[in-house]
């Protein structure tokens, strides 16, 4: 079950308008001067790797650096069903727009890009990596409010931050594979991602809240 939210949460994180619009940018970038199919999608997988090598490395080191320490590890513990609660209507409510929170992620140049791009496979790797860490506030939300503290909470958390880069790869890879087919609806389609995500989105938030307060019930009343 905690997998297949974590999968749920990266797909729904990588559909959101900001990942999405720079995975379109990172993926079309990447195969601009490319002139074989199947190289465009070479390049789309290794950046796709390099976006979930991020996210898994990220979480693992926040994960282990929690439960490393002894008095931080007895405390979560303690008091993490009771603390999940506020945790996931406040992540529930940031992704409905109530909350709001100004975040820049990071920028590259034209030159760092063409840079990295023009490493081949490896430099497709690096940009994702890059961009898997340039949060927003939504994939912000999901990421830091959401999955860490389901896998800090639980006993496979380690695997999560993994299963959740997947996710984020899965429309990237599509994604890629529609240029590398020359598939000409490919705009349409991902209009159509955009209008789900705004749905996806409000469903998630709406099942975060009333989860978050069963815990206030269950933990804290």
């Amino acid at each position: 079950m905690m997998a297949l939210t974590a999968l749920w949460l990266g797909i729904l994180t990588s559909i959101s308008p900001c990942p999405l619009a720079t995975n379109i940018a990172a993926v079309s970038f990447l195969s601009r001067r490319i002139e074989h199919p199947i190289i465009v999608l070479l390049s789309g997988i290794a950046y796709t790797i390099g976006r979930m090598l991020a996210y898994a490395i990220l979480g693992f080191f926040i994960i282990k650096s929690l439960l490393g320490v002894p008095v931080v590890a007895n405390f979560l513990q303690r008091y993490m069903n009771k603390a999940l609660g506020p945790v996931l209507i406040v992540t529930g409510l940031f992704l409905l727009d109530v909350l709001k929170i100004n975040m820049r992620g990071l920028a590259l140049s034209e030159k760092h890009k063409n840079n990295i791009a023009g490493s081949g496979m490896f430099g497709a790797c690096l940009l994702g990596f890059i961009f898997a860490l340039s949060f927003c506030p939504i994939s912000a939300a999901l990421f830091f409010g959401s999955l860490i503290p389901l896998a800090v909470n639980n006993k496979f958390g380690l695997s999560l931050p993994f299963i959740y880069g997947i996710g984020t790869g899965l429309p990237v890879l599509i994604f890629a594979l529609g240029i590398a087919l020359g598939v000409s609806s490919l705009h349409h389609w991902l209009r159509r991602a955009a209008k789900l995500e705004i749905f996806a989105r409000k469903i998630t938030a709406v099942i975060f809240i009333a989860v978050g307060v069963s815990y206030i019930l269950i933990y804290l009343i």
